[in-house]
């Protein structure tokens, strides 16, 4: 069983960041974050592999930034110019041969 701790979420004024964080309990392949609006479907926002490749949804990018500490077995989402339509709660993913959730964490950006 995979821990998963996120962190950074809150209220912010359109234009504005946050830095969202997930460490996990152990080690992990890929690690992503999804989002998920009120009456959408979850959605990828970015995943970065093992070896640190990228890969962003079309929204977000030049926007958003994924990064990983492997040493601390923790997966960042800095958010920059953040726009009302960036509001949901963003849930950290991890596959360690297993996929494992975070428990989300609320982003709620105001107009």
């Amino acid at each position: 069983q995979v821990q998963l701790v996120e962190s950074g979420g809150g209220l912010v004024q359109a234009g504005g960041s946050l830095r969202l964080s997930c460490a996990a309990s152990r080690s992990a392949f890929n690690m992503g974050w999804y989002r998920q609006a009120p009456g959408k479907e979850r959605e990828l926002v970015a995943v970065i592999t093992s070896g640190g490749s990228t890969s962003y949804a079309d929204s977000v990018k030049g926007r958003f930034t994924i990064s990983r500490d492997n040493a601390k077995n923790t997966v960042y989402l800095q958010m920059n110019s953040l726009k009302p339509e960036d509001t949901a709660v963003y849930y950290c993913n991890v596959n360690t041969g297993r996929l494992y959730w975070g428990q989300g964490t609320q982003v709620t950006v105001s107009s």
